[in-house]
């Protein structure tokens, strides 16, 4: 038996949506979406397992159309569907009285229910949210029914607000396999046996790293996972990077840097720099071009001026730049007292300069 584990896709999200970009990405999620959909068919899978946060908020009649109709162009692939703490159903939520492709089945009760195939031999098990947080740890107990099918648990969860698990009590369970959603970070929690899915596209300057698909293979007399494989599906990555700076770095020499960097990773990227080191205390950075030229999500300047504040105490030892100096400098400090005193020396030589 075949399968494809995915979920959060968060169809109708707009990342970024402070950014110019942000409508693009939210032309990225359908895309990914379509891409998954169209995996199916390629790899011949037997099963779509969907596990949660398919939608970003309650889907209206046209969204629950448009996915309606990717699910009906793969119609030897059985679509089996929970809602997450995003898609929550409602007491008036479309889903409710939609009528899906006959390949797709919606589980859509609060308590546990579960849908067999016969074509496959395969049970599918889980629940759908009714609540923004559930806080019993549900997943853990469920046991699975007939052990003659191929057993899944389909689930959405995780943390403490959103139905917490033991990670050891599932993986003893007697489930072929355990197919999870809520955490956007893909992860394999025991080898051949449960998984986080992931977001299929990250969705915010956090999610770094890989973002995709589970395709997974369970052999039909064994009942045990015999191939579980990630398969990235992300358009684009968000990058997080560090640039060291030294107080001989320019702006134009900063910018090219970063230029740089961002040509060499790929241009459709989203990036979030972080800029550490010692600069000149008379340079301010300026990087604004910069996030009008690239998808730049964040730039946040780390660097210190290198003020010696031994020299500038004995020149100033009875002003107001010394006694600032002693009342702030003390060993191991935190980066806000360091701001602060950099900042504070910095506008205190500005006004002895123009006071001179």
């Amino acid at each position: 038996m075949k399968f494809i584990h995915t979920g959060d896709i968060h169809w109708g999200m707009s990342p970024d949506s402070d950014k110019p970009w942000s409508r693009e990405r939210n032309r990225d999620i359908r895309d990914t979406f379509a891409d998954i959909v169209e995996k199916c068919r390629e790899l011949g899978a037997d099963c779509l397992l969907i596990a949660g946060d398919l939608f970003h908020r309650q889907p209206l009649q046209r969204d629950l159309k448009e996915v309606n109709y990717l699910f009906s162009t793969i119609p030897h692939t059985h679509v089996i569907i929970i809602a997450g703490n995003h898609d929550r159903i409602r007491k008036n939520s479309a889903v409710l009285s939609f009528t899906w492709a006959p390949n797709v089945v919606f589980l859509e009760s609060e308590e546990f229910s579960s849908v067999y195939f016969e074509d496959i031999n395969t049970e599918i098990t889980g629940f759908s949210y009714h609540s923004a947080e559930i806080t019993s740890p549900r997943l853990n107990s469920v046991q699975p029914g007939n052990r003659e099918h191929i057993q899944i648990l389909l689930g959405h969860g995780g943390d403490l607000n959103h139905v917490p698990i033991d990670r050891a009590a599932l993986a003893a369970s007697d489930f072929s396999y355990i197919a999870l959603g809520h955490i956007h970070k893909p992860e394999i929690l025991s080898p051949r046996k449960m998984a986080y899915c992931g977001s299929p596209e990250p969705l915010d300057k956090t999610e770094t790293g890989p973002h995709g698909i589970y395709y997974g293979e369970i052999n039909p007399s064994t009942r045990q996972v015999t191939k579980l494989d990630f398969i990235p599906t992300a358009r684009i990555r968000y990058i997080p990077l560090v640039v060291n700076v030294t107080p001989a770095t320019t702006n134009t020499e900063l910018y090219l840097k970063i230029s740089r960097e961002i040509e060499k990773r790929g241009t459709e990227h989203i990036y979030r720099f972080r800029i550490r080191g010692l600069r000149d205390p008379d340079i301010s950075f300026e990087l604004e071009a910069l996030c009008l030229r690239f998808r730049i999500a964040e730039i946040l300047d780390e660097s210190e001026p290198e003020y010696d504040f031994s020299a500038l105490f004995a020149e100033h030892p009875s002003d107001m730049i010394g006694f600032y100096i002693r009342a702030l400098q003390k060993p191991d400090m935190s980066p806000v007292e360091k701001k602060a005193l950099f900042y504070g020396i910095h506008a205190l030589l500005l006004t002895t300069d123009e006071r001179s």
